[in-house]
């Protein structure tokens, strides 16, 4: 039997997964899990790169003590952030795409070079977060010092192998890939003063990176590591990870982020979906993930931090339903909501704004937040259709939260569209399947998303018979169609 490894690091929480095929299904065991987060370290919100190391190390050491001597390894993280390196040696941990230097970037960088001819050049939405602000403010002694540019897990790829790559699909998370000549665009690193040869080489997901240097860390029992660069950006390979047997198929991929959208052979840059900020990310096997990103559960996630974590999430999904859900409703992609000191004053303070009640306990405040992110999620698959000519038949939610039912029934309701959810670890699936076709024990995508869908029981959610009615008037609520 062979063995495959997962390392899936989300902006919360990381995890190291084992894999394997047992007639014809995937088996998946969760080895160690860890959390992740950043703090404020030398004037920034910076990730601490190096415990992250350290916990996929430990990760490999429990896959050792199972009795496994050799596996393959794949690395999938958030995308976007990097780490700066002169002579192979890390300058800083890196910032987080949450820090506030970004601020404006856009505003300051289309002064003398437009959105049209950014998005003309990429096809990449606009968010302050994007790598291409981030260089755009990056200190210049630090960028001067730098040779050598590498996103997180290709970084952590670096550190294992010693080899350094640029994956595709979180490379183009960057707005820096050039989609029709499928190189970083020289135009665009010359206008943010960033030399091309930053970068490391181009390589698709699927391409083995190299043996483990199990030399470079004496003090780990580890095992013997094959190290596969996957799709390494966590919804590239969560979109892997989809288990769609039908026609027309949409999906979002739904935890901290939800990333909402189609999968195409061809990117799509259009004056619609440029109005619409849609972006088209590479994806594995040269699809595109066509999609718009949503501030997802991230959310309910500080509100649970907020509330020195009083309630389980479950807890929270039952409490919200002591509420009727829309009473009061915010946009969920409104800036002030990315990493506001406080989150339940934030959303108080829209709801004021807004002449909405005020939502004050637990249950309010999520109710809210669900209310929202559902009349999100239905007006983006209404302008998602509208955008590709193709309506969509099934909306497949996978992810952490494919596993609240109730958000998953009011998107149903409002969207009036057939969901169907599951796997919640379909980042780590992905992985794992990438691993699997280039080791020839799958064949290509499609027969791996059959194997998922046969592996992994998911739930149906059908629009019910009392849905919604009110979709326009809510809209108002969160500043129009």
């Amino acid at each position: 039997m062979k063995h495959y490894v997962a390392v899936d690091i989300g902006a919360s929480s990381g995890r190291v997964l084992l894999g394997s095929i047992t007639a014809g299904k995937l088996a998946l065991e969760e080895i160690h899990r860890f959390k992740n987060g950043f703090s404020h370290k030398d004037g920034h919100d910076r990730w601490d790169i190096d415990e992250l190391m350290t916990q996929i190390l430990t990760g490999l050491t429990h896959v050792k003590s199972r009795g496994i001597e050799s596996c393959s390894v794949g690395i999938d993280t958030w995308g976007v952030d990097y780490v700066l390196l002169q002579q192979g040696q890390k300058l800083s941990d890196p910032i987080s795409y949450r820090d506030k230097r970004t601020e404006n970037a856009i505003v300051n960088l289309t002064e003398h070079c437009s959105k049209d001819y950014i998005y003309q050049k990429t096809g990449i939405q606009f968010l302050e977060l994007n790598t291409l602000y981030q260089l755009y403010v990056e200190d210049k002694d630090v960028l001067a010092q730098a040779d050598t540019l590498l996103l997180i897990p290709d970084y952590i790829g670096y550190c294992l192998t010693g080899k350094a790559v640029s994956e595709v699909t979180n490379s183009s998370t960057t707005q820096l890939l050039n989609y029709s000549d499928k190189l970083f665009d020289d135009d665009l690193l010359s206008e943010i003063g960033v030399k091309p040869e930053l970068f490391a080489e181009l390589v698709e997901a699927g391409t083995v990176l190299g043996p483990l240097q199990r030399e470079q860390f004496p003090t780990f029992d580890l095992p013997a590591c094959e190290i596969i660069t996957v799709a390494t950006h966590d919804t590239a390979s969560a979109i892997v990870g989809v288990p769609a047997t039908h026609a027309n198929w949409s999906y979002i991929s739904s935890g901290t982020w939800s990333l909402l959208g189609k999968e195409l052979a061809t990117p799509k840059v259009t004056a619609a979906s440029f109005a619409a900020n849609y972006t088209n990310e590479w994806g594995a096997y040269g699809t595109y993930r066509f999609l718009k990103n949503i501030m997802g559960l991230w959310i309910v996630q500080e509100i649970a931090r907020n509330e020195d974590y009083l309630h389980s999430y479950a807890e929270m999904a039952e409490l919200a339903n002591e509420t009727a859900y829309f009473t009061s409703v915010i946009d969920v992609n409104d800036e002030r909501f990315n990493n506001p000191p406080q989150m339940i004053a934030a959303i108080q303070d829209y709801c004021r704004e807004t002449n909405q009640p005020i939502p004050q306990t637990t249950g309010e405040l999520t109710n809210c937040v669900y209310s929202s992110l559902a009349l999100c999620y239905a007006k983006e698959i209404k302008a998602l259709d509208a955008i590709v000519g193709e309506k969509t038949a099934v909306l497949y939610i996978v992810g952490g939260g494919s596993n609240v039912a109730v958000l998953n029934q009011l998107t149903a309701d409002l969207a009036n569209i057939t969901i169907k959810t599951g796997p919640a670890e379909a980042t780590a699936i992905g992985n794992l399947a990438v691993q699997m076709i280039t080791a020839g024990e799958i064949d290509n995508l499609a027969e791996a998303r059959q194997v998922i869908a046969q592996s992994f029981a998911g739930e149906t959610y059908e629009p019910s018979n009392n849905a919604n009615n009110e979709f326009e008037h809510l809209l108002t609520k969160i500043g129009g169609h």
